[in-house]
């Protein structure tokens, strides 16, 4: 609340995570984030693939962006919080939101940043690097 910024990330072992076990409702993390997460396994597996859509293109976060981004496998289901931003869905789901908490900023990316979840293909796009940069210089402050 006195300012910094925090990024979470999606995966087996993030925001509730497979059969619950990641633990984060209800904790001090979860009252910074942007979202609000589930008491159980909150995964949601796409291995047909999901193309995200970003809905959000004006954010520091997905300026430059474009709206075509490689398909995904998967994600954790999070909740927005009413005062978020929804930058991107992923099958209906929220992917990419932002928020403040205090003086503060923290990012949510449901999906994982490794080869499961975000398979070789959304690595490999060119926009992934300029993805993650702009996530940290938002989230820092920078921008």
């Amino acid at each position: 609340s006195q300012g910094g910024g925090l990024v979470m990330a999606g995966g087996y072992m993030s925001f509730q995570g497979i059969y619950g076990s990641a633990r984060y409702h209800r904790t001090p993390v979860e009252e910074v984030l942007p979202v609000s997460l589930l008491p159980v396994d909150d995964r949601i597996e796409k291995p047909e693939g999901v193309i995200p859509k970003v809905i959000n293109q004006a954010h520091p976060v997905t300026q430059g962006m474009g709206s075509e981004w490689p398909y995904l496998l998967g994600l954790n289901e999070i909740i927005p919080k009413d005062n978020a931003d929804v930058l991107a869905l992923a099958g209906g789901y929220p992917l990419l939101v932002t928020g403040s908490f205090g003086k503060g900023r923290s990012v949510a990316w449901a999906s994982d940043v490794g080869p499961h979840w975000c398979p070789r293909e959304f690595i490999d796009w060119p926009g992934y690097r300029q993805l993650w940069q702009q996530i940290v210089a938002w989230a820092s402050g920078k921008v």
